[in-house]
């Protein structure tokens, strides 16, 4: 039976402080107050919903093994590239291969749940194991309700045929298009409709509707539900809903909201992975995907849950959070406000896309080399071995970095340079397996800053290039915590 092998999860450790968007905007609209409690995750400037995307996968493949993987498919409403394969950048980023059938699916708040739903009845065509993943980092205008309510992360899941920890029961959709709110083709923010009917005329009357089709299906009871996960902004709605299906209440799943917002179209399969971290052998979990139409999934756990490697997930993304109180910080990583960066920040950053091709595996996937002759390895590969005692030619085969840990041999904070962040971190890495690399560091403290610091390295925007619309992504060492 077709279902999920693996899963896994992330949430960016900036955790801004709601209090500290409400105390700088309340003097304008005083109804913010209502939602001054808890935190939203908030993207570091080097962060967007492909990066996030890409630790989610390495999370995910990282707690279980892929077998002959077919298939990569990443769903988004906040895809870098609107015309450029954004699943080939995830793919390539994670070293996966050539072999692989890509797909990127958007334009919904559903496109989370809706792209599992095309992935798991792909995988069985295909033959093989697929992986999804699904991220959102969605822009908010200033001193609004969604500034506050939304959130960025990622989720990914591994998805196969034996091997489960989740069997797919069954799934239903309906296809309505019930606007709540639309975002146009050159429009920067969403527009969003009056919320007494998106609840009394969207929510409360088709997503009933949905799940009475998924129970249809599958003969499934509301009384049978362990887990009931819907993302819903809007307070009451998912109980009130679950109460008319014959779901208990204690069945409902914490909607995350005070610890990180909701993250778009990833939320749905964000509070999913988090479920299955936490999920018994046996248990039945009904999803629910929303926007312009309704989507519901039916899993039931499998034994083989109870003994699964369990990977860093949500949980351990939340708990890995930093309190984030300068919400000027926040405008300015969000381009909400227009910054004077300085002379130094003044250079053509231009792509020679020649160069990116011929050096994928390098730049994309943090690939150097291993030397054939003295097991020697080094990053960047080159055609001569680094060995003073070897000095081979055209003697390295492919070797992957992004894994392996690392420690600071030496570092610097440069307050010159420009950074969006500043200082600007960067040093010598030492990976633990031999080889070195002058990197950049991100979600760097000044008290973690120490020779000996125990790093990872992680898939980052390396710059923007504002004059051509084109990001420049690279791998950046960070605190192993």
């Amino acid at each position: 039976m077709v279902g999920i092998v693996g899963y896994g999860g992330y949430v960016p450790r900036l955790r801004l402080q709601r209090k500290a968007v409400v105390q700088a905007n309340s003097w304008f609209n005083p109804g913010l107050k209502a939602y001054a409690k808890g935190e939203r995750a908030m993207c570091n400037w080097d962060e967007d919903s492909l990066t996030m995307a890409v630790e989610a996968a390495r999370d995910c493949l990282g707690a279980c093994q892929a077998n002959d993987l077919r298939a990569v498919y990443f769903a988004s409403t906040s895809m870098p590239f609107a015309d450029r394969q954004n699943a080939g950048i995830l793919s390539t980023a994670l070293a996966l291969g050539e072999n692989l059938s890509t797909l990127d699916i958007t334009s919904s708040q559903r496109a989370g749940t809706s792209g599992l739903i095309t992935a798991l009845n792909a995988q069985t065509g295909i033959g093989g194991q697929l992986l999804y993943a699904t991220a959102d980092k969605r822009r908010t205008k200033a001193a609004s309700q969604q500034e506050l309510l939304f959130g960025d992360g990622a989720a990914a899941f591994l998805l196969g045929a034996s091997g489960t920890v989740a069997d797919l029961l069954g799934w239903h959709q309906v296809a309505i298009d019930f606007v709540d709110h639309y975002r146009g083709e050159n429009e920067e923010f969403d527009y969003t409709w009056e919320e007494r009917w998106i609840r009394d005329e969207g929510y409360l009357k088709i997503v009933p509707r949905a799940l009475k089709g998924l129970f249809d299906k599958t003969g499934l009871k509301g009384e049978q539900v362990d887990r009931f996960i819907m993302p819903c902004v809007l307070r009451g709605v998912p109980e009130g809903i679950a109460k008319r299906a014959g779901i208990g209440e204690a069945a409902v799943a914490n909607q995350l909201q005070e610890v990180m917002g909701e993250s778009g179209a990833a939320h749905a399969l964000v509070m999913l992975s988090d479920a299955l971290q936490a999920a018994r052998p046996g248990e039945t979990i009904v999803l629910i995907g929303w926007g312009q139409g309704c989507d519901v999934l039916a899993f039931r756990t499998t034994p083989a849950i109870a003994g699964a490697s369990k990977p860093r997930g949500i949980k351990g993304y939340l708990a890995r959070r930093k309190e984030e109180t300068n919400y000027s910080k926040f405008l300015a990583f969000n381009d909400l406000v227009t910054r004077e960066k300085g002379l130094r920040s003044e250079v053509d950053k231009q792509t020679p896309l020649t160069t990116l091709y011929r050096k994928k595996d390098m730049l994309l996937a943090m690939m150097g080399g291993k030397c054939r002759v003295c097991g020697t390895v080094q990053f960047p590969k080159a055609n001569v071995c680094v060995n003073p005692n070897c000095g081979a030619f055209h003697s390295q085969d492919d070797h992957p970095f992004a894994d392996t840990p690392a420690k600071i041999q030496s570092w610097t904070a440069d307050q010159l340079t420009y950074s969006p962040d500043p200082p600007a971190y960067c040093g010598m890495v030492v990976f633990d397996e031999g080889g070195r690399f002058m990197s950049d560091f991100t979600d760097m403290d000044a008290d973690k800053a120490n020779t000996g610091q125990k790093m990872r390295m992680v898939f980052r925007i390396k710059e923007h290039d504002d004059a051509r619309g084109f990001t420049k992504y690279f791998w950046k060492a960070t605190p192993a915590y």
